[in-house]
């Protein structure tokens, strides 16, 4: 696969230099794929394009969106940057451990998330990721520099993906029967299920969000297949047309 199915995604970045300088250590490593969500500077300014010297065709191909969900559109896979601890069962990792789980899917496009300069990226955003990774720094000075940090995680990439590549061939053999459900088929499952276990109680609305986070977290670690998903909805839609019956049958 290379590195041509990665997506390097930044949420609402601020400084054109930055996004330029992200632009120019893409070039740097081999990687194409930009998307900026929600832009808070023109990514094609003056300042970016200088900054982005060579890396001007990563710049002027990136893809701009409004949310995350939509650059996440495709992608089987995310994982998400972040220097905050969370009382998550899914552990912080670092960038040599989990990147190249990215390389593990052989035919299908997947991302990796950076939060904005200021404040990284809200748990909700979170939510859309699989894994999360920290990029250990000294505690006397933890915080790093966006650009600082796409290098660093553009470097891991790089540097793996020449050894995936040396198998790569026989995975997709041993992978062509199977196909994992992308990002945004997982989110319609988890939006009817949210819906239908508000429905029979379950859920109730100012727990709910904190209760799908769990819920999340389970199917993330299962990998689930396209056909899995669709009979996982076939039975909310079973579920759903049994209790609309039950309560025909009362009226």
């Amino acid at each position: 696969m290379g590195l041509d199915q990665i997506r390097i995604i930044l949420m609402e970045p601020s400084g054109p230099i930055n996004v330029g300088s992200i632009a120019r250590v893409m070039k740097n490593f081999g990687f194409h794929h930009l998307v900026l969500v929600n832009p808070q500077c023109d990514p094609r300014s003056v300042e970016a394009t200088q900054m982005a010297v060579h890396g001007k065709d990563v710049l002027e191909s990136a893809v701009t969106v409004a949310t995350l969900p939509e650059a996440l559109r495709g992608c089987t896979r995310a994982i998400a940057t972040t220097a905050r601890v969370r009382d998550w069962e899914t552990p912080l990792e670092g960038p040599r451990d989990a990147l190249p789980w990215l390389l593990d899917e052989p035919t299908q496009s997947v991302a990796l998330i950076f939060g904005r300069e200021d404040r990284g990226l809200s748990n909700e955003e979170l939510n859309y990721a699989q894994r999360f990774v920290c990029v250990p720094t000294n505690s006397s000075y933890p915080t790093l520099n966006l650009a600082t940090a796409v290098a660093i995680c553009c470097y891991e990439l790089a540097q793996s993906a020449d050894i995936h590549s040396t198998d790569h061939t026989n995975r997709k053999v041993l992978m062509s029967g199977y196909e994992q459900a992308s990002l945004d088929v997982l989110e319609g499952y988890y939006q009817q299920l949210e819906s239908l276990l508000l429905k029979i109680g379950y859920l109730y609305p100012h727990t709910a969000a904190s209760r799908m986070e769990k819920l999340r977290q389970i199917y993330n670690r299962t990998g689930l297949q396209t056909t899995e998903v669709a009979m996982l909805r076939g039975i909310l839609r079973q579920v759903e047309w049994a209790l609309g019956s039950l309560n025909s049958e009362n009226l």
